[in-house]
């Protein structure tokens, strides 16, 4: 943090105060801004200021006045560490760890709107636009009258022709915002393929989801275009991720509870071919708004979130790989030898029927 030359018994002073609250045997007594007003210090209206600088994150600049050396806003830089510290470095930029904090005890009610602040200007700055639904996720959407999810039917409360395909990206909306406030006013699109759309033109997910470059929760590089994405793993994406692509958390779909074993869950539902375009007729489980288990229902197709050898031979596309066995919902993250006979759900052979969420913009 950098600091401005003061005495040293200013400086002594306003380490107490910022770490401690106050010094001496007592509480300080606090000054019209809700900051503590301690003897050398500086006046309490000066120094109650510094609660406001938390306040930055909200407009995305801080320009709070005298705030002293006591309040942070956003990711942004030290909002008053300067004798005027007025224009923060755009104090909400980017920082879900954004805080503010008032002088003592008593300044810190202002101050932490920052936290509020920070993540609006987390959501609005930050380079998020690429995930995996989580299991966990998508088991809360569906909520508890669904406990093995929504299978292949992702309506989401969305009726008539093309309903599947806006209900899945009102859920990947809703996951994102989830995970990052703010960032499910994104434009989010699933990436998946259908017969037809609301006007009964054919969808391809490839054309759903802008023009690139997408990066994961943690502002990781995914791809930086669709070229890049029709590799059998997206071509240039960050070593971490490039063989196990991560959810709306950031975290790794192979093993997205670090305490539990590895889980058996790289089906990713598409519809989709190789190229990004509509596999086939069959392959979108009545465009996304089936989930009956039913053959007439079709098997859907779904890309490796992480790659594996299959019984069938070695699979690595992220985007088409196998057919799932059916429509219907089904959990099944066990490793298991493959798929069951007879279980016409999405997660046999190795899934819970997630799908990709892409943002248009960065």
């Amino acid at each position: 943090m950098r600091q401005l030359p003061a005495t040293a018994s200013f400086a002594a002073a306003v380490s107490c105060l910022a770490l401690f609250g106050g010094c001496g045997d007592g509480s300080p007594p606090t000054g019209p801004g809700g900051a503590a007003t301690i003897e050398g210090a500086g006046n309490a209206g000066n120094a109650g200021n510094a609660g406001n600088a938390g306040n930055a994150g909200n407009a995305g600049g801080a320009s709070t006045g005298n705030a002293g050396t006591l309040g942070r806003a956003g990711n942004g830089g030290v909002s008053g560490n300067t004798a005027s510290g007025g224009s923060a470095s755009t104090g909400g930029n980017g920082g879900a760890s954004g805080e503010g904090e008032g002088g003592g005890t008593s300044g810190g009610g202002t101050g932490g709107t920052a936290s509020a602040g920070g993540s609006a200007g987390e959501a609005s700055d930050a380079k998020f636009s690429f995930f995996v639904t989580s299991l966990r996720g998508l088991l809360a959407k569906a909520g508890p009258s669904k406990p093995e999810g929504f299978g292949a039917d992702f309506s989401y409360g969305e009726t008539g022709p093309g309903a599947g395909l806006r209900g899945a990206d009102k859920i990947c909306a809703a996951l994102a915002e989830d995970s990052m406030p703010g960032a499910g006013s994104k434009p989010w699109r699933a990436f998946l393929s259908a017969v037809a759309d609301e006007n009964g033109k054919q969808v391809d997910a490839i054309d759903r989801i802008g023009s690139g470059p997408w990066y994961d929760r943690l502002g990781r590089l995914v791809a930086a275009s669709k070229a890049e994405l029709l590799a059998d793993r997206p071509k240039g994406a960050d070593p971490a991720i490039i063989n196990d692509l991560p959810n709306e958390d950031g975290v790794p779909n192979h093993t997205p509870d670090p305490t539990q074993a590895a889980a058996d869950n790289h089906h990713m539902l598409t519809g989709s071919n190789r190229e990004g375009k509509l596999q086939s007729a069959t392959a979108t489980c009545l465009d996304w708004t089936s989930n009956q288990g039913e053959t007439s229902e079709g098997r859907p197709r779904a890309g490796l979130a992480w790659p594996r050898a299959m019984t069938s031979g070695s699979a690595t596309s992220w985007m088409s790989a196998v057919d799932a066995p059916g429509c219907g919902p089904g959990v099944r993250i066990e490793e298991g030898g493959g798929p069951k006979p007879n279980d016409n759900s999405v997660g046999n052979g190795g899934g819970y029927g997630g799908f990709y969420c892409f943002a248009t913009v960065p």
